[in-house]
Parts: structure tokens; C-alpha cells; sequence
């Protein structure tokens, strides 16, 4: 029978242990290594049963032993040291406050994001996106950036992963009981929950109760459609992460980005929070929020829709995070105009308004769709990538969007994704470094190039904390696969050999990632007996762990990981190759730092980023990678191995052929030697040299405080920047007249063109040195030279003419000719050897512009 409602009731804590629940609704606790130790004090096997969940053990332990406790005095001691040292964490100025130099420092940032992996106590993710986000608040706390979350509370989170006998991959679905998490409900001063509400088609509404999650100084709004007011399918919306049809992941991206503002002005009405200068868009999910503030332009100032559009996107960041097109949410432009048509259209944004905002209304495109990762761009003054390459394989894939321009100036930037360390180092390992090392040389990573003699980790305890973090991981996998082999109907006599899974001696490889077929899971299965030699080599064996979960509706990726299970269960290969059932945070916590080799094989340039390998470099362990995502720009030839790639083969089998061929090879011949190979006392020096380089020098960039600093830098405080300049004093004259200026120069750009060029100093023999004056006569039609710049785009011409590494230079208006002509003056010297080309272009020019390419129009001079 089921419950009609389901409730908590938690212990009182005596007076002299209150702080613990501060302390426990903080999700501090995750990453702060002293806190969770005081949790386990409390009841050691408790805190075990309840999976070092702080909320879940204060209300499970019994009274009588809180009472206990609140006697010894030493405890009390520390419960009120850790409570006063949250209490400064939380208030005292850090980085943002301190030593940011940014100009145009926002007061607040809202990051909106459809997952945030901050704890596996909070199962609100499903992979890299998610504990990136996570990573990014729990970073952005550090810095004391000033910045709020938002998302969605989904009541059975992403799905937990079983497998059957037969090696498939099982779904379950536990409701979880938000009253038990470490959330707060958000109130009215009546104490009643406080509620946000979005229209639905066929009058409906629907309501969501919004849910206050602490990660450390960082509130993360959490909005929650299960509630008594709403219809049995509206309580339904944020049942579980990217489940259910289109309508249902509409419906949720609505509430996310919509839904979202109205939560954020929620809380500023409640706490008096800061209303957010910045908006970051994290994934297209989140794309609706540009339209609801839009509407609050309209409907409270009376703005135009142009005027409230400018005045949204100066203060928009949209990230992408999916080289790959089917990442990307795309509806039916019918199922939108059932939600912003008709009598669902909002006042003042027609259906045709929202449209254009994600049309694909370019060559190649579907006039049919509607797509979030376009209408993120469209909405945005800045837009990244997360990785430098990610960046260029993003500008070439929206390259369509921008026509008149080179794919190298296509608005999309990089920065590089991080991982939060006090997440993912050790505690153990930490503790190693900081007994040795000062913060200061821990965060260049110079410390790991010290020698014992100045102060230094020595070869042999750096060795031996790596095997004490490679037996924890063997533990637990014996652990873990036990369990598994239970849960598929295994009995206990038959689950001795579960004793001898995997060697605390033997080189260790780690793979877990979510499975999409791309990242090629059963790579390492392409030729199987290569791979057993490998495993079961009785001088040097090589064991593998595996994990990851496969999208429900992804057959393929199902199946992969069916491949992968029945090639582990074989009894040959069992004790050296092992599939981890329902990978997540807590699991990565101790796979991660206990592998020696983190492997990724994904099908280049299909990985965004990546960031799994960061957390296991920061544990001293080392990478074997395509080079792709973050590793294609930070491999360097010392801190692991790069396996070559087939990128002309267009065959996928072979193409996979080859380059699991390239990745025994390379574990053959060079990554198990050198990881046996021995002193006279045991350590592997060759392998230490790449553990402290890999220390040293990816420690400090894989850091997410090194991300979120080039997010304020180069994203959020110029962002600031426009919108301030926009919006005036808070009239938004700004935005109007930019509006009113793009309306005027999409009118008149047909009449734009580049008539005629003219070249000076062109000799017979052109050299080095010399100079080119150019003169170029435009015609501008209603336009005036102050609304354009015309540029010559210099490069070298390729077999087509086409011309590479562009250089750009603005020629000065020179001359006023007449019927709306002009001349264009400008001299280049030249500087480079080697074949030289030019032409001429005219583009938009506004001081309210991100750039040059922002309107899409380029009129360049014809052959």
C-alpha cells in the first residue's frame, strides 16, 4: 500500500550540538574534509549505512546518544570550532572581494544548468555537464564570486543501475524525499511554501515550490513541480532527469529557464538578495529563461520587443558544452507554438518573435525545428566552448550562423573546463601534500618538483600513497562486485573467486563515463585475446575497471555495456577486468584516485571536454587519451600518452581498428614496461618522473578556480560591462537605440557593397617591408560611415584563394563621394614571407556590439 504523503521526522539536537544541523544543511560538508570526519565520529556505522549522508544520520542516531555526545566536551569543542569556521568561510572576503581586477564585477550571477553533481547524498546528475556545474558553484563559493544557482529538483534524480544475469543494464527509479536531503523549502512570511507558476496550454498552469540547496556561500534554487496544487501530469514535470517525450522535456526546460527567473526573483523578494547583473546559460536547456525576461522587460517598462531583447542578451553567457548535434534539445516548431501561440502567446512577443530566436533558418537546417543551443546564441552577448578544441569544432558547427565570415571568427570562445581538487583529491593524498608542501607551493604545483632535501615528497611515499589509494579501490570493487553478482541471482557459495577481483600491486586502468556510443566503451574489447594476454600477463598483469551508465533509451549504448559485462564475466578475465554497477560521485571518489592509468577513447573531436582525467591527474595518476577535449591542448608528452588517431578513415570499423590496435601497442610497449620497471627498492622511477610532472604542471590548470576566474574575467565582467552601459540609469536607452540601430542596418544592408579596390605599391617583386595603401569605394546606401567599418582582410590564399590565418585592418573613412558613396583609405606593411592575399569587407560597427560579427552581415568586394 502507498503512502499519500510521505514525511521526515528528525531528531532534536541538544543545545550544545545545534551547530551540527548548520553544518549539515551546508553542502560544505563535501568537500571539507574536517566536517565529514566529525559526522563519522558521531556513529561510524551509522554514517556508513546512511552513505555519509550528514541530514540522513542526524536523523536516524538515536537520542540517548546525542545526549552522550553533547557530555564530552572535546566534541562540543570541535562541533563549535567547525561551525565557527563555516560561519568565517561564509562571510569573510576571498578572491572576488580581495584581488579581482575585473572592471565590470556583477553583484550577482545567475547560472542556470539542467543537472548540478555536488554530492552523490544529492543525485541530481546524470554526468560530465552535471559535475561540472557542481564543480563550478562549489569553485565559484571558494572565490566568493557572487553567485546563485538554478535548476530543477527532479524526485527520483537520474536513474540507479543494476544489471540482470545476462549482463544488461537494469533502471530503477527511488523516489527521493526532499525533506530528508539537505534542502530547504523557501516560505512566505506566512510560513506557507513559496511558489512560482508558468501557464500551460488549454489554460492550465503550472505550479513548482522552489527548494534552497546551500553549497557553501552559493544558494542553488531548485524548482519542484510536485505539489498538491498542480494536475497529476504538472506534478509529473520534474519526476526524473531527461526522461519522458518531447512534451515533457519541453515542459521542463521551460520551467528550468522560465520558471528559473521567476524563482530568482523569488528569493531576491524573500532574503533580499541582489537581483542577478549576469545571466549564464549553462547548455541550451536553459534557453526560455532569455524569453521570460523579455517578457518582464515588456510587461513592467513597457519595452518593445527589440528594446527588451538587447537589453537581455547584454547581460546573457551561453555555454555549449555537445560537439555532437544530437546533444542538442530540438522541438517541433508546432509543439512550441502550442505553448507561445494561439491563446498561449505572451503579451507583446508574438509566436513568430520566439521562432526566429531558435530557427535553424540557414543552408542545411530544418525549417521544421527549433533549437535550444541557436536560441542560447541568439540570446547571448558572449559565448564559449570548454576546451580550446571543443571551441573550434563549435565554431565550425554554428559556423552557418555567421555566413559572411571566416569559421575562425564565428563569436564562440573556449574556456577550458576544471574540477573542483578539494572534491576530488584524496584526503589522503591531500594530507600527504600539505604535511610536506605550503598551500602556496601546492597550487603551482612547483612543490612536486622538490626534492626530499628541500622539503620534497620523496619518490618512496608518493609510491606508497599511490598504492594505499590503488587498495582502496580494490577493496571497494571487491565490495561492489559482490553486491552485483548477488543482485543478479548469484548465491554466496558460488561468489568465493569475488575475494581475489583485481591486485593491489597491479597496474591499474581506469574507464568510467557515461556510455554514449561515442565515447566508444568496448573500444578496448577489438580484439579480445590481445586484451586477455594483457590481463593475465603472470609477470606484468594490466586489470581494468569499468563504469558508466547508458541513457535508458539509448539501445546502443545499452548494448554496449551488455558486451562489455558478458566479455568481465568470463571466468578466464574476471579477477583482472570488472564492471562497476551505478557509477556516481561516491564511487568516482575512490575509483579515480586509485588508478594508475585513466583511459578515453572517444571518437575525435567528439568529447567537449572531459574531466574525469583531471581528477585522477590531481591524484598523481596518469592519462591515456585521444587527443581530444581538454587533452588535446595539454598533453605534452610527459604526463601520460596520447593514442593516435585515424581521422582520415571513414570507415568506422576500421577506423576503430586502427586505433585500438595504436592503444595495445602503446600499452605493450611502453605504459606496463614502465610502470614495472624497478629499482632496488621497488619504485618505478620513470613512472614517478611523469607522476610529479603530471603534479606539477597539470595540477594548477585543471583547477575549476582557474576556470571560474576566466569566467568572471573574461565572460561575466564584460557581459556586466554592456548591460550596464544598456541599460543607462535603469532606462534602458541604451538597448532602445541599439535596437532601433540593428532594425535600420538589417533594412538597409542589401544596398551595401564593396564597388571598387584600388592598390598602391604593389612592385613587380614584392618584399618584406614594403607597403600596400589600399582605397576602397563603398557604397552605403541609407547608411552612414559611422555605422560600418570596412576592413581589409589580409592571409594567406590557399589553392581555392581562400584565405587563412586572417589578419584584419581597418581602413578610415577617407572621402565622401556622391549617392551614398564613400572612400576607404589604409596602408599594411608587409611582414611575412610566402604567398599574401587580401580583399575588402564591410561590416556593422556599434559600440553596443560584442563585435563586428555579432548582426551576421558582411558585404565583401566581389572578384
Amino acid at each position: 500500500m502507498r503512502a499519500i504523503r510521505r514525511f521526515t521526522v528528525r531528531t532534536v539536537l541538544p543545545e550544545a550540538l545545534a551547530p551540527l544541523d548548520a553544518l549539515a544543511q551546508n553542502l560544505r560538508w563535501s568537500w571539507h574534509t574536517p566536517t565529514r570526519e566529525l559526522f563519522a565520529s558521531l556513529d561510524p556505522q551509522l554514517w556508513e549505512a546512511v552513505h555519509g549522508d550528514p541530514v540522513a544520520l542526524l536523523g536516524s542516531i538515536d537520542p540517548r546518544r546525542l545526549e552522550q555526545l553533547a557530555e564530552d566536551r572535546a566534541l562540543v569543542a570541535q562541533v563549535q570550532e567547525l561551525d565557527a569556521d563555516l560561519q568565517r568561510y561564509l562571510t569573510e572576503p576571498r578572491w572576488y572581494q580581495t584581488s579581482c581586477s575585473a572592471p565590470d564585477k556583477p553583484s550577482a550571477i545567475a547560472y542556470f544548468s539542467a543537472e548540478y553533481g555536488i554530492t552523490a547524498v544529492l543525485p541530481q546528475y546524470s554526468g560530465g555537464l552535471g559535475i561540472l556545474a557542481g564543480d563550478h558553484l562549489k569553485s565559484a563559493s571558494d572565490l566568493g564570486v557572487p553567485i546563485v544557482g538554478v535548476g530543477l529538483l527532479y524526485g527520483a534524480g537520474y536513474f540507479k543501475q543494476s544489471l540482470t544475469r545476462d549482463g544488461w543494464q537494469h533502471e530503477t527509479y527511488p523516489l527521493l524525499d526532499p525533506d530528508n536531503l539537505p534542502l530547504t523549502l523557501l516560505r512566505e512570511a506566512d510560513g506557507t511554501a513559496a511558489r512560482v507558476q508558468l501557464p500551460l496550454p488549454g489554460g492550465r498552469t503550472l505550479y513548482a515550490q522552489v527548494w534552497l540547496a546551500r553549497v557553501g556561500r552559493v544558494p542553488l534554487l531548485l524548482l519542484d513541480s510536485n505539489v498538491s496544487d498542480n494536475d497529476d501530469a504538472a506534478r509529473r514535470v520534474t519526476d526524473r532527469l531527461y526522461g519522458g517525450s518531447p512534451d515533457h522535456r519541453l515542459q521542463q526546460e521551460l520551467l528550468l529557464g522560465m520558471g528559473g527567473v521567476k524563482a530568482l526573483r523569488l528569493y531576491s523578494r524573500l532574503t533580499g538578495a541582489p537581483r542577478p547583473e549576469v545571466y549564464h546559460c549553462n547548455e541550451g536547456h536553459a534557453g526560455f529563461l532569455a524569453v521570460e525576461r523579455v517578457r518582464e522587460l515588456i510587461e513592467a517598462e513597457g519595452l518593445t520587443f527589440e528594446t527588451a531583447l538587447e537589453a537581455v542578451k547584454a547581460a546573457t553567457v551561453f555555454t555549449t558544452h555537445t560537439p555532437v548535434p544530437a546533444g542538442i534539445s530540438r522541438y517541433s516548431t508546432d509543439l512550441i507554438a502550442e505553448y507561445f501561440g494561439g491563446g498561449a502567446e505572451l503579451p507583446g512577443i508574438p509566436l513568430e518573435k520566439v521562432l526566429a530566436l531558435g530557427a535553424e533558418d540557414y543552408e542545411g537546417g530544418n525549417p521544421g525545428v527549433f533549437n535550444m543551443a541557436i536560441l542560447g546564441l541568439r540570446a547571448a552577448k558572449r559565448a564559449n566552448g570548454v576546451a580550446k578544441l571543443h571551441g573550434k569544432v563549435s565554431r565550425e558547427m554554428f559556423h552557418q550562423l555567421w555566413p559572411g565570415f571566416d569559421v575562425t571568427e564565428v563569436p564562440i570562445t573556449s574556456i577550458t573546463n576544471g574540477v573542483h581538487a578539494p572534491t576530488w583529491v584524496d584526503p589522503s593524498f591531500a594530507e600527504l601534500a600539505e604535511r610536506h608542501l605550503s598551500r602556496e607551493q601546492i597550487e603551482s604545483g612547483e612543490g612536486w618538483r622538490l626534492t626530499p632535501e628541500e622539503g620534497g615528497v620523496s619518490d618512496a611515499d608518493l609510491w606508497e600513497m599511490r598504492h594505499r589509494l590503488r587498495g582502496k579501490l580494490v577493496k571497494e570493487a571487491r565490495r561492489r562486485v559482490r553486491k552485483s553478482w548477488l543482485d543478479r541471482g548469484a548465491s554466496p557459495a558460488q561468489l568465493g573467486w569475488t575475494d581475489n577481483v583485481l591486485d593491489p600491486d597491479a597496474l591499474t586502468i581506469g574507464f568510467a563515463r557515461r556510455v554514449p556510443t561515442y565515447k566508444r566503451l568496448t573500444l578496448m574489447l577489438s580484439d579480445p585475446e590481445r586484451l586477455t594476454r594483457l590481463l593475465t600477463d603472470p609477470e606484468r598483469p594490466v586489470q581494468i575497471v569499468v563504469a558508466g551508465k547508458s541513457h535508458p533509451d539509448d539501445e546502443q549504448g545499452v548494448g554496449l555495456i551488455q558486451r562489455l559485462v558478458q566479455f568481465a564475466d568470463q571466468a578466464g578475465v574476471r579477477e583482472r577486468i570488472v564492471f562497476l554497477p551505478n557509477y556516481d560521485i561516491a564511487m568516482a571518489q575512490t575509483l579515480m584516485p586509485g588508478c594508475d592509468v585513466w583511459l578515453n577513447n572517444p571518437l575525435r573531436p567528439l568529447e567537449a571536454s572531459g574531466t574525469s582525467g583531471m581528477k585522477c591527474a590531481l591524484n598523481g595518476a596518469l592519462n591515456l587519451s585521444i587527443l581530444d577535449g581538454w587533452w588535446d591542448e595539454w598533453y605534452d608528452g610527459r604526463n601520460g600518452w596520447a593514442i593516435p588517431t585515424a581521422d582520415g578513415v571513414e570507415d568506422p570499423a576500421a577506423r576503430d581498428q586502427l586505433e585500438a590496435a595504436a592503444l595495445y601497442e602503446i600499452l605493450e610497449s611502453t605504459v606496463v614496461p614502465r610502470f614495472y620497471d624497478r629499482d632496488e627498492d621497488g619504485v618505478p622511477r620513470h613512472w614517478m618522473e611523469m607522476v610529479r610532472h603530471t603534479l606539477a604542471t597539470l595540477g594548477p590548470k585543471v583547477q575549476a578556480t582557474r576556470m571560474v576566474r576566466e569566467y568572471v574575467e573574461r565572460l561575466y565582467s564584460p557581459v556586466a560591462g554592456y548591460a550596464r552601459a544598456l541599460d543607462g540609469p535603469s532606462d534602458h536607452r541604451g538597448a532602445e537605440e541599439l535596437g532601433r540601430w540593428k532594425a535600420r542596418v538589417r533594412q538597409a544592408w542589401l544596398a551595401v557593397r564593396v564597388d571598387h579596390v584600388e592598390a598602391a605599391g604593389v612592385a613587380d617583386v614584392v618584399k618584406v617591408g614594403d607597403r600596400i595603401a589600399m582605397t576602397a569605394y563603398v557604397s552605403l546606401g541609407d547608411l552612414r560611415p559611422e555605422d560600418v567599418e570596412v576592413q581589409a582582410v589580409a592571409g594567406r590564399p590557399d589553392e581555392s584563394d581562400n584565405l587563412r590565418d586572417l589578419v584584419v585592418l581597418p581602413l578610415e573613412p577617407a572621402e565622401a563621394l556622391e549617392g551614398g558613396r564613400y572612400a576607404f583609405r589604409g596602408e599594411r606593411t608587409l611582414d611575412q614571407t610566402g604567398p599574401f592575399g587580401y580583399t575588402v569587407r564591410v561590416v556593422p560597427r556599434h559600440a553596443g556590439l560584442a563585435g563586428y560579427t555579432e548582426l551576421g552581415l558582411a558585404a565583401a568586394a566581389q572578384h
